[in-house]
């Protein structure tokens, strides 16, 4: 009050900022939601700024992806080790049965044992994440060594066990519980094996209980959708292109040389068996790929979309007459291209003839909306930050009628849809216009933008202000103070210091998500080794008969050389494709990035398929071919 800056007629805003606990924090929120009155509103870290609220959702989504492609990868590796466990364990559940084992008894054995692995696979996960929390705060850096991070809490743990056991139990117990079908007559007959699969309904509860607790844990079910359904096609297309490349190389086998040819007929021999060999291979690819090539490529693309010189000041206030001269002072001082656009203050007052407002809304915000004054604008050029939804944009001769173009996110907070009439309040008189287009705005771009766009000549009558924004480089900062001397009006909004914080949280939040995405990694690789050994059993014996037979060993490792070669071929292909379709989808309908054709996912995917799982299936047989042939046969 001793100011004396109050006075008859002051417009003062009155602020309260809060800080405790997120979870006392949460409750405040909640009591204080109800109770804001016309003019209030509650703002958190994540809707205050528009700018920073994009920076930390595209920074969870990223660390979601993470976490869904690393459970998802982690269930395969679990049906891939869990299916050939099971198939070794036939002979002894064969026994079993012939001593009078019940199923109820072989089924509780083995779910005993899952269980069992279960638990010491959950507190050594939980060791691991408790440990790597502390690498990730060290990633984080200068973004939070300001702030005393809290001890973690027991909350998480519930979570990750979920995660853990829904995973290992709903991969790896369909495998197991096919044992109680083994015959005893398999003591005597070893052709024979458990009988009618029944996929659908052993692995169908799993993968729904699997896909509910992805969503659960994404918070985001648009992102676990696209995630889960683009695996889940991805295995189908894979299945059904590996069972007709692996068919389509019978005709090959005598046109090459004797270990080619070995190789091969080993992949025709094991058809079905190949086949799922190349769906695991190439999800195990696919995710590689997605965690070299395309992150790097969506990240970048992140990057970019803060470009060094996006705007960093704005100016507002300037006065029509004033537009001529600000350009022209602007232009001779090296800014060029400066757009100003105009800004007339109107009220929604009616959608389709009734009239609206706060009370007609359940959303604290669309109550805001409908309370407050709208900055309209007219242009005849679709801004490059914006992009047409549905409906049209200007055409020819439609200046001075009455059409307006409505932000997305406005048009479905208020129920606005195409077609409706929309009816403002503006400098006391009322304007009507048609919604004829839904567009989307990139409001984090610091570019000046608009919830309602007019054609020009609507809003010609109406007294106007103008703005723009432009990147100034920081040696002509006294540039504004001379505009300012020279413009009083005119106000000059400086954001650079907000764009080095945004800057600042996207680099430490990348830096973290390309810390959490080794651990996807890591899951890929599983994913490649248990596919690889996979068919190790298979190979022992048949590399044992070869070499009884008079093969040498060096033809021996050619023919698993060609076998892993040709796999890894089929599979690298099929996972770039797989891929290139899934980075499309995260980069338009996830994540808002515009899509660029990358052609080394291909060279890069059928590559590390020739050479990677040539080379890796060749070091992880060393043991077949080192392993003496009258061991391996005293085994059947």
């Amino acid at each position: 009050p001793s100011t004396e800056l109050v006075q008859p007629g002051s417009r003062v805003a009155y602020r309260l900022l809060l800080a405790s606990e997120p979870a006392r924090l949460a409750d405040f929120r909640t009591w204080a939601q109800p109770r804001l009155t016309a003019g209030e509103k509650l703002e958190g870290v994540r809707d205050a700024r528009v700018e920073l609220r994009s920076a930390l959702e595209r920074a969870e989504r990223f660390l979601n992806l993470a976490a869904l492609v690393s459970v998802i990868l982690a269930g395969v590796g679990v049906a891939i080790a869990a299916r050939r466990f099971a198939g070794r364990h036939w002979d002894s559940v064969a026994i079993l049965r012939c001593v009078g084992a019940t199923e109820a008894l072989i089924v509780r054995l083995f779910v005993l044992e899952l269980l069992a692995l279960a638990a010491l696979a959950g507190m050594a996960g939980l060791l691991v994440g408790y440990l790597a929390q502390y690498g990730l705060s060290g990633v984080l850096g200068q973004l939070v060594s300001h702030v005393e991070l809290p001890a973690p809490s027991l909350w998480p743990v519930l979570p990750a066990l979920a995660t853990g056991f829904v995973t290992l139990l709903g991969f790896g117990l369909p495998p197991l519980l096919r044992l109680r079908e083994v015959p005893p007559l398999r003591v005597l007959r070893r052709d024979l094996g458990p009988v009618n699969p029944r996929l659908l309904a052993l692995y169908g509860p799993a993968v729904a209980a699997t896909l509910a607790l992805l969503i659960w844990q994404a918070g985001e079910w648009r992102l676990a959708l696209y995630v889960c359904a683009g695996v889940t096609g991805t295995v189908v297309v894979l299945s059904l292109a590996a069972w007709g490349l692996v068919k389509a190389l019978n005709p090959l086998r005598g046109q090459v040389g004797v270990a080619w040819r070995f190789g091969l007929a080993n992949i025709a021999r094991r058809s079905p068996g190949s086949a799922a060999q190349v769906v695991a291979l190439g999800l195990g690819l696919m995710a590689l790929l997605m965690l070299t090539l395309v992150r790097t490529d969506l990240l970048t693309r992140w990057r970019a979309s803060l470009p060094a010189d996006a705007p960093n000041h704005f100016l507002i206030n300037i006065q029509t007459a004033e537009v001529t001269q600000v350009q022209t002072f602007l232009r001779d001082r090296g800014l060029r291209d400066v757009a100003l656009f105009p800004m007339v203050r109107g009220r929604l007052t009616a959608i389709n003839g009734r009239e609206v407002g706060p009370n007609d809304y359940a959303s604290s915000r669309a109550q805001r909306l409908v309370a407050r004054e709208f900055n309209l604008s007219w242009t005849d050029t679709l801004q490059e930050d914006n992009r047409i939804l549905a409906g049209r944009w200007w055409q020819p001769g439609d200046q001075g009628q009455g059409f307006a173009s409505v932000e997305i996110g406005l048009a479905e907070e208020l129920g606005i849809t195409l077609g409706d009439t929309l009816r403002f309040q503006v400098a006391g008189q009322d304007l009507t216009a048609t919604v004829t287009s839904l567009r989307s705005v990139e409001w984090d771009s610091f570019r000046a933008n608009f919830f309602v766009v007019f054609p020009s000549g609507v809003l010609d009558a109406y007294p106007a202000t103008w703005i723009t924004s432009f990147h100034l480089p920081v040696d002509q900062k006294p540039v504004m103070a001379e505009l300012v001397r020279q413009h009083p009006s005119i106000t000059v909004l400086d954001v650079e210091a907000l764009m080095t914080k945004v800057r600042e949280i996207m680099d430490r939040v990348i830096a973290a998500v390309e810390y959490v995405f080794l651990f996807t990694l890591a899951a890929g690789l599983v994913v490649l080794y248990a596919a690889i050994q996979a068919t190790q059993d298979e190979r022992r014996f048949e590399s044992a008969v070869l070499r009884t037979l008079g093969a040498q060993r060096a033809v021996v490792r050619q023919s698993l050389l060609a076998e892993f070669a040709t796999l890894g071929l089929l599979a690298g292909v099929l996972a770039a494709a797989a891929a290139t379709l899934l980075s499309y989808v995260l980069a338009t309908q996830v994540f808002d990035f515009p899509y660029f054709w990358n052609s080394w996912i291909w060279l890069l995917g059928g590559g590390a398929g020739v050479v990677g799982v040539g080379l890796a299936g060749l070091i992880s047989a060393r043991s077949v071919l080192t392993q003496p042939p009258w061991r391996a046969l005293r085994e059947l």
